[in-house]
C-alpha cells in the first residue's frame, strides 16, 4: 500500500496536468526511499523501479503498460493485471502472498537504489530513446513547469554548470 504522502504528491501531479509517467514517478521514489532506509532490497535498479509502476498502476495512474516487443510478454500481463487491479472492486488482501513478496526482497540487496546505480539506469534509458524523443520530452514538462518551476530549473541548471568547470 502506498503512503499517503505518495498519494497526495501524484494526485497534485494529475491535478497539474503532469503526464502519467511523472505521477508514477512518485511511486518509484517512495520505492527508492523504502530500499535506502532498509525496509526491504531489490535485486536491481530496474526492478525497484518496477515494483513502483506496479504500485502506481494498483494505486490508479492511467499508465499504460509497455508496447509489445519491448518487454516480455509476461512483463506486459502483469502490467495489465496492475492496470486492471485498481479498476476492480478490491478483492481481500492475500497477507501470504504479501509476506512471501516482503521475505524475498529482505533478501536483496540494498545497492539498487544507490545514486550510482540509478545514475546508469537513467543513462542506459535514456541513451534508448532518440534525440528527438528526448527533447520532445522535455518540452513537454517545461509545459506544465510553469514560471516559478522553469526559473528554479534555469537556476539549477546553471549551478551545474558551474559546478563543471
Amino acid at each position: 500500500m502506498p503512503e499517503k504522502q505518495t498519494m497526495k504528491r501524484a494526485r497534485r501531479a494529475k491535478r497539474e496536468g503532469k503526464a502519467p509517467s511523472t505521477q508514477a514517478g512518485q511511486f518509484v521514489r517512495e520505492e527508492i526511499h523504502h530500499i535506502r532506509e532498509g525496509k526491504h532490497g531489490a535485486r536491481s535498479t530496474k526492478q525497484a523501479i518496477a515494483i513502483g509502476l506496479s504500485k502506481a498502476r494498483r494505486a490508479g495512474v492511467k499508465l499504460a503498460p509497455p508496447r509489445k516487443g519491448k518487454v516480455s510478454v509476461s512483463t506486459r500481463r502483469n502490467a495489465e493485471r496492475d492496470y486492471q487491479a485498481s479498476h476492480k472492486k478490491k478483492s481481500p488482501s492475500f497477507g501470504r502472498r504479501s509476506k512471501a513478496r516482503q521475505r524475498a526482497l529482505k533478501r536483496e540487496g540494498h545497492s539498487a537504489a544507490s545514486p550510482k546505480a540509478l545514475q546508469k539506469q537513467a543513462r542506459s534509458a535514456a541513451r534508448r530513446r532518440s534525440r528527438a524523443s528526448r527533447s520532445e520530452a522535455a518540452r513537454r514538462a517545461a509545459r506544465t513547469k510553469g514560471g516559478r518551476g522553469r526559473s528554479m530549473g534555469a537556476r539549477k541548471a546553471a549551478r551545474t554548470r558551474a559546478r563543471r568547470k
